[in-house]
C-alpha cells in the first residue's frame, strides 16, 4: 500500500491557526457502512450516541514540555521532552529525559544547557536513554536544589509544544494556548501533544451525554512524538510508530467488556483512545484487560477493530498515521472523499479545527 494513496490537496488557509469556542465547531458525520455525509454541530453529540454506549476518552495531560536552553556560548537551542527515563534506570543524580533539540547539531556529549529557575542539563553520550528516533538523553539537574522536580517546574519553565502548523510569534505558544491546548478532563500529565478530539468537549456536553444513559469512561494513553511523526517511507508497511505509554483502568474494561458482551456500542474519543483499546484486544484475545503497557500499533486499512465501534476524531494532515487509521475504521474510499467535500465547505483542519464523528 502506497503513502501516495493517502494524499489529498488541502489548502493552507483551512488549518486551524485557534480554535472555535469549546463545544460549538463544525462537525461532519460519516457512515462507515454507506459513506453517507451529513453536517452539524460539536454540540449535537449527545444527540448522535446512544443510551448503552460507552464513550471511551483519552485523559492524558499535556506538560509544557517545549522549552530554551543556552549554552556556554550563549546560543539558544530549543529542545521538546520526550518522555523521562525510568529511575531505576541507575542515573540517582538528577532527572534523566528523552529529548528532541533544534539545532541538534549543538548536542555535543557532555556540553551544558541552562534554563530559567537555575535548571542545567547535561548531554549524554549517544545511545543512552534511546527510544525515540532521533532524541538526545539530557540530564537535568536544578542548582542548589536536589528536591525539585523538573516536571513540576514545567509549568513555569516550558510552554505548550503546539504542532509546527500553529503559528506564533518567536514559535511560542501563549497564554491562551495553554488553556486550549488542553482537555476539561485532563488529569494524568504525560503527553506532549493533545488528543485533539477531546478538546472539543465541555462539561455541558458530558452531562449531557451521560443524562442520555452514555457510560463516560477514560483510558490514558500518553501521546509522544511518534504519533505525529510523518511517514517517510513510501510504503504503508515499511513504517513503525514509536512506542507510547498506556493505562486502562479497571472500571473501563469491565465497562467496555460488558458493553460488548451485551452488543452495546463503543465509542472512542480520537484516535488514541482507539489505539490503546485495540492494542489491548490485540494482546488479550478481543477482551480488554485493565493495567499499564506500551502500544507502537500502527493501523492501517485491512486491520480488524476488535473493540470500537464509532470514532470521534479530527481532520489530519494528508500521508499521516492518524488518516490511515481513520482509513481503517470507515475505509479509504468513503474517508478520502469526505475530506474532499470538508475541504470544499469550509471545514478547519487539524488540531485546532472541526471534527467527523465516524459510526
Amino acid at each position: 500500500m502506497h503513502v501516495s494513496d493517502f494524499d489529498f490537496s488541502l489548502p493552507p488557509g483551512a488549518i486551524a491557526q485557534r480554535p472555535a469556542p469549546r463545544g460549538t465547531a463544525r462537525l461532519m458525520t460519516l457512515d462507515r457502512a454507506t459513506g453517507a455525509i451529513a453536517h452539524r454541530s460539536v454540540a449535537d453529540l449527545p444527540s448522535l450516541l446512544r443510551a448503552g454506549d460507552v464513550l471511551v476518552l483519552n485523559d492524558t495531560k499535556v506538560i509544557p514540555a517545549r522549552l530554551f536552553g543556552t549554552d556556554e556560548k550563549k546560543r539558544r537551542t530549543e529542545f521538546l521532552l520526550v518522555s523521562r527515563v525510568s529511575e531505576n534506570s541507575g542515573n540517582s543524580d538528577g532527572e534523566l529525559w528523552r529529548c528532541l533539540a533544534k539545532p541538534g547539531r549543538r548536542v555535543k556529549t557532555g556540553r551544558r544547557f541552562f534554563f530559567e529557575g537555575e535548571w542545567v542539563a547535561e548531554a549524554l553520550a549517544p545511545g543512552v536513554a534511546t527510544g525515540a528516533k532521533g532524541a538526545y538523553a539530557l540530564r537535568f539537574t536544578k542548582q542548589g536544589n536536589k528536591e525539585s522536580s523538573l516536571l513540576e517546574a514545567l509549568s513555569s519553565l516550558g510552554s505548550a509544544p503546539l504542532p509546527p502548523y500553529i503559528h506564533r510569534p518567536d514559535g511560542v505558544a501563549d497564554a491562551q494556548d495553554r488553556l486550549d491546548y488542553q482537555t476539561v478532563f485532563a488529569r494524568e500529565p504525560g503527553a506532549i501533544a493533545a488528543p485533539t478530539a477531546g478538546l472539543h468537549f465541555t462539561e455541558a456536553i458530558l452531562t449531557e451525554a451521560a443524562a442520555r444513559g452514555v457510560t463516560v469512561a477514560r483510558v490514558t494513553l500518553h501521546v509522544g512524538i511518534g504519533t505525529f511523526r510523518p511517514v517517510k517511507s513510501d510504503r504503508v508497511e515499511d513504517h513503525r510508530m514509536d512506542f507510547e505509554r498506556a493505562v486502562i483502568p479497571e472500571e473501563t474494561a469491565a465497562a467496555v467488556n460488558r458493553a460488548m458482551d451485551e452488543g452495546r456500542r463503543i465509542a472512542a474519543v480520537g484516535t488514541t483512545s482507539v489505539r490503546a483499546l485495540e492494542a489491548s484486544a490485540r494482546a488479550h484475545a478481543g477482551r480488554v484487560a485493565a493495567g499499564a503497557f506500551e502500544t507502537d500499533l500502527f493501523l492501517v486499512p485491512g486491520a480488524e477493530f476488535r473493540i470500537v465501534d464509532a470514532l470521534l476524531t479530527n481532520f489530519h494532515l494528508p500521508r499521516s498515521t492518524l488518516l490511515m487509521l481513520v482509513a481503517a475504521f470507515a475505509g479509504r474510499e468513503h474517508v478520502l472523499p469526505a475530506y474532499r467535500e470538508a475541504v470544499a465547505k469550509g471545514y478547519r483542519f487539524f488540531s485546532y479545527g472541526d471534527a467527523m464523528f465516524v459510526s
